[in-house]
């Protein structure tokens, strides 16, 4: 008898819209290293696979080696949210075959891939005047609720139960993307 009401409050806790994970944020970044003509290049890239207008990021410190110094531009992202986020995310996750890395999920359901030829994404073709780049992808997954602890008025914590556990980012990606996860 106890066994039934187990399963009855377990498939409850599944049914519960708030439970149900989402993506949150697409982050697509790409590190040039130095500023000038490869940034803008890779600026027009960026803004072709995505669709939105990217924003420069500045170097934090100088390295005098590479020839970076601080406050200068090196790099360009953009960040995707809602239906542009998953529409990027699939033909980026067909960029690298559909699969990913155990070790690319962290502990809070976050996880991370790089692309290393934009020309690997389905629909991108060869231009020679921008040249070819390579981008970073970090996709953020979350529950409905986490307004509740990021905004300004009335924060308030998350339950550890509401968390999102790499296991459950792990098994989402398979059910929805249609992901295989490889052990490395």
């Amino acid at each position: 008898m106890a066994e039934t009401t187990v399963v009855e409050e377990k498939k409850k806790k599944e049914e519960n819209p708030m439970r149900k994970l989402r993506i949150e944020k697409v982050v697509v970044n790409s590190c040039i290293g130095a500023s000038g003509a490869r940034l803008e290049k890779a600026a027009k890239i960026i803004e072709m696979l995505t669709g939105q207008k990217p924003q420069f990021r500045k170097a934090k410190k100088t390295i005098k080696g590479f020839g970076i110094y601080r406050g200068q531009p090196i790099a360009v992202r953009v960040t995707l949210r809602k239906q542009k986020a998953v529409e990027f995310l699939e033909k980026a996750l067909k960029a690298v075959n559909n699969t990913l890395k155990a070790s690319s999920f962290d502990e809070n359901g976050n996880f991370s891939f790089g692309i290393k030829e934009h020309l690997d994404i389905p629909g991108t073709k060869y231009d020679p005047e921008l040249g070819i780049i390579g981008m970073d992808v970090c996709v953020h997954l979350s529950r409905p609720g986490l307004r509740v602890a990021l905004r300004r008025r009335a924060r308030s914590k998350i339950g550890a139960s509401h968390k999102v556990t790499r296991e459950e980012a792990m098994k989402f990606m398979q059910e929805t993307f249609g992901v295989k996860i490889v052990e490395e």
